[in-house]
């Protein structure tokens, strides 16, 4: 199903809102507001034009801006939790965990250690390529390790 482009538009709106204070709290209700429609429409189309749930969306940002501020500075963890929209440390490094696979300490020292070869290329495409693979839900994907089903269907997919 094809969206409007006023409609796309709107979506728009409020993505780059989010993007550009990923760190605030953006729950559907304001979304809706910035983008003017209903509730149920907006978190409706937002998942058909973009793939992903807004709140996810956010997740997504979020531990972006972590992951380079990990990777860039040598700021407290805490500090980029704060930073980058999270409420506890242990939220954050949960959460980090789950999408990434690793702790922020883990990819800190990885990302430190590693020469940074990658200079010459746009932030824009480092960013997409290294984005967090969000196609389910945190806790969904939680429930699917607890249960050996990703390592299983991880070894199906390596196997192709």
């Amino acid at each position: 199903m094809s969206q409007e482009p006023k409609l796309l538009r709107r979506l728009l709106r409020a993505k780059d809102r989010m993007d550009a204070a990923s760190h605030e709290e953006w729950p559907v209700p304001r979304l809706a507001e910035v983008s003017g429609v209903s509730e149920a429409h907006f978190a409706r189309s937002f998942k058909e034009a973009f793939g992903v749930p807004p709140h996810r969306y956010l997740l997504t940002r979020r531990i972006e801006r972590a992951k380079t501020l990990l990777r860039d500075t040598d700021l407290p963890i805490i500090d980029i939790a704060f930073q980058t929209g999270w409420a506890s440390l242990g939220t954050f490094g949960r959460t980090f965990r789950d999408i990434t696979g690793e702790s922020p300490s883990e990819l800190r020292k990885r990302e430190q250690n590693t020469p940074n070869q990658l200079e010459q290329v746009p932030a824009c495409y480092l960013n997409a390529a290294n984005r967090p693979d969000l196609t389910i839900a945190v806790l969904e994907k939680r429930r699917q390790q607890a249960d050996g089903s990703i390592a299983e269907s991880n070894e199906t997919e390596s196997e192709k």
